[in-house]
């Protein structure tokens, strides 16, 4: 929830988190008042896509690089058709944007699109907290919209937490549309999305896929509709136990044994599907830095996260599923946190970092590559 007008630098605004820490600095992009969910992103780089990431909706996003903006805003990068973070906080603000491709500064974009931000704040100080005490419920407050502190921090108590919260309906596409292969067209693959980033369908397309997105309303009908070798369950925010829908819809595929392949909220979904449990994580990962081993290479990988859940599935043995024997097939090396899902007896996998990975690493695009493989193993 969102109400601005025009930012100016100079304008006073504090930060609130839920305990009762708050932080003083100066409005950056529009002027008002936000509530949302307090993270941090550890990426160097890649904050248009950061900001554009449906996944960040009812989020309030710090970024730890101390400084933000070099590089301006583009028309290019955006991973959806607009900003979904609830607010954004930086230490230091580019005051001159350079690159090439830039048409405007990244705070004339968080104006345009009404996004309340503050900086010139200790950001660092701000995610030593967070990973002390975990994410929380916070509001940016700027110009007229302060207040005394305790009226402040009512405010931000009152307002919902993620926990709890089923959010990728609001971020869905309404209509279906249609992504093209790029050349020659070898498959079909229907791409349910709950929360989609546009990057996805492209590198699919780039292997010669056309993937029709299908709203998260879509049923098992709409998805056979379009004779697909392949589904895909997108990335999405909010809390995976609200998304029983997506569940229910995943489990008809399932049974089909449709080569399947879920990113982020939909390794979650999966992780349900097959009878696991999931829950929210206490920071969670977000950035274009984690380290992931695929543990059926051994191979580690340096990859993209934005996700504040995770799978609850025993990392130390092969499960047996109402679908079949189904293992962990990625882990994160900095907490031991499920990173990916495979079943033994069909063709179906998910992972929970982003191999698109727009913005951040390509060491898992591979990822993609599988999932062809498994559609030419179905069609052979």
């Amino acid at each position: 929830m969102t109400t601005s007008t025009r930012g100016a630098a100079k304008v006073p605004a504090v930060l609130v988190l839920e305990d009762g820490r708050t932080f003083r600095g100066r409005a950056y992009g529009a002027v008002g008042e936000t509530f949302g969910e307090a993270v941090f992103s550890t990426g160097m780089t890649g904050y248009q896509e950061t900001l554009t990431d449906p996944s960040y909706d009812r989020q309030i996003v710090v970024a730890t690089a101390p400084q933000i903006g070099n590089t301006g805003w583009n028309d290019e990068d955006d991973e959806s058709s607009r900003i979904w973070v609830s607010g954004y906080v930086v230490r230091d603000p580019a005051r001159v944007p350079s690159n090439w491709r830039a048409k405007r500064s990244l705070d004339d974009e968080l104006v345009a699109q009404d996004v309340v931000g503050i900086s010139g704040i200790d950001t660092r100080a701000l995610t030593r907290h967070l990973r002390e005490r975990g994410s929380m419920r916070a509001g940016i407050f700027s110009g007229e919209a302060i207040a005394p502190e305790s009226e402040l921090l009512a405010r931000v108590q009152a307002q919902p937490r993620m926990k709890g919260l089923s959010l990728y309906e609001e971020v869905a596409t309404k209509e279906a549309y249609v992504v093209p292969a790029i050349g020659e067209k070898r498959f079909t693959v229907a791409a349910i999305d709950l929360g989609i980033k546009g990057m996805t369908p492209h590198r699919m397309a780039e292997r010669g896929i056309e993937v029709h997105v299908l709203p998260a309303t879509a049923t098992a009908d709409d998805i056979y509709a379009v004779n697909p070798d392949g589904v895909f369950f997108s990335n999405g925010p909010g809390d995976p136990a609200t998304a029983d829908g997506p569940v229910a819809l995943m489990t008809a595929v399932l049974e089909r044994k449709t080569p399947l392949f879920g990113i982020c909220f939909g390794n979650q979904i999966l992780g349900r599907a097959l009878g696991f449990g999931t829950y929210k994580l206490k920071y969670g990962h977000r950035g274009i830095n984690q380290p992931v081993q695929d543990r059926t290479t051994g191979k580690v990988e340096v990859t993209a996260h934005n996700h504040g859940f995770a799978v609850d599935a025993p990392l130390d043995k092969v499960s047996d599923t109402k679908f079949g024997r189904a293992e962990v097939s990625h882990v994160c090396l900095n907490d031991n946190v499920v990173e990916g899902l495979q079943l033994l007896d069909q063709p179906a996998f998910s992972v929970q970092y982003h191999p698109e990975a727009a913005a951040g690493p390509h060491d898992a695009a591979y990822l993609f590559d599988r999932f062809v493989s498994l559609m030419e193993g179905q069609r052979a």
